[in-house]
């Protein structure tokens, strides 16, 4: 069994309640609350400037040229790709970029970017990969998931289409080599990597909870 297949079977239970979750379910049959959506949209902006930080950091630290070109190629292209699609998204709620930029980040995803970035800092490059991965095959799971659960086309239906579509697909095969070869190559640190693995995991499947329940500080 390959590595990142060793690492979704531990998480199993994890992947099962995102799918389960009433955002992912109310997204799909297009009944989710406007407001959840915004607080996702605005939340995960914020998320994926420091994902694509994350991948940067990556980057710096790969010892080979190509995969340094393509940890760096993918942080290029959350910020100007995936970031587009929520800048469009934004668009369509009357949501500005100046509006976008100045949004706190909720308790959630303070976490979870937190967590990233230390990873990022602190970890090997073989936990970096094994953190980044519940984020790009989980959304294309879930959304996988989503698309047998939709069966009409609505306001939504945009999100499903990018994450089930060919580049996020290709980006997603892409990761799962990455953490194949980490794991091949860096026996010692799997028992790190399904540790970072599992902790993102968690994270997202809390922020699926955090745009439901449009958390925040309560202040």
């Amino acid at each position: 069994m390959s590595g990142s297949d060793q690492l979704l079977a531990a998480g199993e239970s994890i992947w099962q309640a995102q799918k389960a979750h009433p955002f992912v379910v109310e997204l799909a049959d297009g009944t989710l609350d406007n407001d959840a959506f915004e607080h996702w949209i605005k939340q995960d902006y914020r998320y994926l400037q420091d994902y694509a930080r994350l991948w940067a950091l990556a980057g710096t630290k790969a010892r080979d040229e190509a995969t340094m070109t393509a940890l760096l190629g993918v942080s290029h292209s959350i910020l100007d790709t995936e970031m587009d699609l929520h800048r469009s998204f934004a668009a369509d709620y009357g949501i500005s970029q100046d509006e976008l930029e100045a949004t706190e980040k909720a308790p959630t995803c303070v976490a979870y970017t937190n967590f990233l970035l230390r990873t990022a800092y602190e970890g090997s490059l073989a936990e970096i990969a094994a953190a980044l991965y519940p984020c790009m095959q989980g959304y294309l799971d879930i959304a996988d998931h989503m698309a047998e659960l939709a069966d009409n086309t609505h306001e939504y239906t945009p999100f499903i289409d990018t994450y089930t579509g060919e580049e996020f697909r290709e980006d997603v095969a892409w990761g799962r080599e990455f953490v194949d070869d980490c794991w091949e190559r860096y026996p010692g640190e799997r028992e790190a990597m399904e540790e970072a693995f599992l902790t993102s995991a968690k994270l997202e499947y809390r922020f699926w909870e955090m745009a439901y329940t449009e958390e925040d500080w309560g202040l």
